[in-house]
């Protein structure tokens, strides 16, 4: 019988860049996302409505969110914990969509926390499942 490797997952995010630190049986590793989007995206609009062209970049905003929140839980996937941290609301809404996957059992800890260096984001992740 195959024995399963230990895999849990810390990561912190915003909804600029997502640090995942993986951590296994035979140590840990650091991957960056970028959502290569800016704070607030800005996209032209011929629409003369009011309000119609900032539904447009409402929707566009949250595509474009849930392509990179689909990206870091791409990543994830395998994980048998995972621990979410990080200063905005991207922390709800990836575990929204990690609950439309059915992988909310596997979130262990959502945490608000400030902006932290990758090292520091490594560490408290160290730490966590270290405990």
């Amino acid at each position: 019988m195959e024995k399963t490797m230990k895999r849990e997952v810390g990561l912190w995010l915003d909804h600029r860049k997502a640090v995942i630190v993986i951590v296994t049986d035979e140590g840990e590793e650091t991957k960056i996302i970028e959502s290569n989007m800016e704070k607030h995206v800005r996209y032209s609009s011929d629409s003369s409505e009011p309000g119609q062209g900032e539904d447009v970049r409402d929707r566009q905003f949250m595509n474009h969110l849930n392509r990179y929140y689909d990206d870091v839980i791409a990543c994830i996937g395998e994980a048998k914990s995972i621990q979410i941290f990080g200063p905005g609301e991207a922390k709800g809404e990836l575990e929204k969509r990690l609950e439309s996957q059915e992988l909310k059992g596997r979130i262990v800890g959502i945490e608000t926390v400030d902006k932290m260096t990758d090292r520091q984001i490594a560490a408290k992740v160290r730490d966590h499942f270290q405990a």
